[in-house]
């Protein structure tokens, strides 16, 4: 588990918050409770506040390179 993050600026990757934050998103339109005591009823919303709480239990990984970072392969021929 991380966080609690003071602002996004802490994470260590955004990619990865962003995906973290989406899936718990589609869990509360789901039906699942919050974890933490909304101050929104946007579902995105709710599950930005509870990964920066640091209440939803995910790791960041290190991976390779994101798209148009040194090193990264494109998948477009010229």
């Amino acid at each position: 588990m991380l966080g609690p993050f003071v602002s996004i600026e802490d994470v260590p990757s955004r990619y990865q918050f962003v995906h973290v934050v989406a899936r718990r998103a589609r869990k509360l339109q789901g039906g699942a409770r919050p974890l933490v005591a909304p101050n929104s009823r946007k579902p995105t919303r709710i599950a930005q506040q509870e990964a920066m709480a640091g209440v939803l239990d995910f790791t960041f990984v290190k991976g390779a390179p994101a798209e148009g970072e040194e090193g990264a392969e494109s998948s477009e021929r010229e």
